[in-house]
């Protein structure tokens, strides 16, 4: 537990006193963001607005991780006082992967917006491409049981709070491992994207992103605490390194509630693509290797809204010739309708915490059904 705190203070405090240095380096190079042409006319007073910030919430999220550690290691090995402490897991180093890897496609995107001076980085192809090496390497090591572990971080199953009888692997070993390859992709893209696609209006990503990390670090102790290796009966959770999962949850929480300090509005720079894409990958990730996958639907539900809204505006647009929103995601919709940008940002915070209530609602429900 101290752990979680402890990860969660270092990463938000470097992101707080962090962000304003690196904003001062980004002017000094002038790495502004771009913004189109044709969104809403408020956003171009955001021309030139430092961007990359999601730098800073990887760099913030794998010290805080580090520190955590480490610190605990040093006043355990002093004899001073008597600390209980989680080692460094193959678990949450694949969720740390994946979170830099996905970051650094993003900061590609970002790097070429920014060198070309438009609004269209990499092309989708490059994008998917990276997105999907990273991911598979993601899924192939995370189906593997790192030395004498009895758990890989990963399973075949498809899982909602646990562990489901749908077992992909029931097609046979090989043809199971491609097929989890295949869903995990799916569900990295599905979230990176969402993140993605929400990053339109100052602080409300962070803010979103911050609710559901907050209850992975929460659940990961709950499952911890219930887990069948240390409390071993039939509601237990068959999870890998569930401890220092919620480690990772609570430095990317604390790195994206520092970072936040500078991302509300009036935004004073921009995640960007690094960030988006590394903050959706990272709760696809936790979703995987904490056996909750179709649970992350409900607490990111604000990001299936959104996603929802650009799929809705294009299949209507492409098949009846007409549009559904007056602009898509569908933030810009409401802007576009004269609402504040402030007000549309803490209303759809409001929407992900409700979001976020009732996925851990299930989470707990679940397991009180089931005593």
């Amino acid at each position: 537990m101290v752990n979680v705190l402890l990860a969660g203070a270092v990463a938000m405090f470097v992101a707080l006193f962090g962000t304003p240095l690196f904003i001062r380096f980004l002017v000094r190079r002038g790495y502004g963001q771009f913004i189109r042409d044709d969104g809403p006319t408020s956003h171009h007073t955001k021309r030139g607005t430092p961007t990359m910030g999601g730098a800073v919430i990887i760099g913030a999220t794998l010290l805080g991780y580090g520190i955590s550690h480490l610190a605990l290691i040093l006043l355990d090995m002093s004899g001073f006082v008597e600390v209980t402490h989680s080692r460094f897991t193959i678990s949450a180093l694949l969720v740390l992967f994946l979170i830099t890897g996905l970051g650094f496609i993003g900061f590609l995107d970002d790097y070429t917006k920014i060198a070309k001076q438009r609004s269209l980085g990499l092309t989708s192809v490059e994008k998917l491409a990276g997105q999907t090496l990273v991911a598979v390497i993601f899924a192939i090591l995370a189906l593997q049981k790192p030395g004498d572990a009895t758990r890989s971080p990963a399973s075949t199953a498809i899982s909602f709070v646990r562990d489901t009888s749908f077992d992909l692997a029931v097609a046979g070993p090989v043809l199971g491992t491609i097929l989890f390859i295949v869903w995990a992709n799916l569900l990295i893209a599905g979230a990176s994207n969402g993140v993605n696609l929400t990053d339109g209006l100052d602080g409300l990503a962070t803010g979103a992103s911050v609710m559901v990390f907050g209850a992975y670090s929460i659940m990961g102790i709950w499952q911890y605490n219930q887990n069948c290796q240390l409390a071993p009966g039939p509601n237990c959770y068959d999870v890998s390194d569930a401890l220092d999962l919620a480690v990772v949850a609570a430095s990317v929480a604390g790195a994206t509630f520092g970072f936040l300090w500078w991302n509300a509005s009036p935004a004073k720079i921009f995640m960007g693509d690094t960030g988006s894409l590394a903050l959706g990958g990272g709760l696809a990730g936790l979703a995987i290797t904490t056996h909750t996958e179709l649970l992350l639907a409900v607490l990111g539900g604000l990001f299936v809204l959104i996603t929802l809204s650009v799929i809705i505006q294009v299949a209507s647009f492409k098949l009846t010739g007409k549009r559904v929103f007056r602009m898509a995601p569908l933030q810009h919709h409401f802007e576009l309708l004269g609402w504040a940008e402030v007000t549309i940002v803490i209303r759809f915070w409001i929407i992900a915490g409700i979001c976020v209530a009732i996925g851990l609602g299930l989470f707990y429900g679940e397991w009180v059904a089931n005593l």
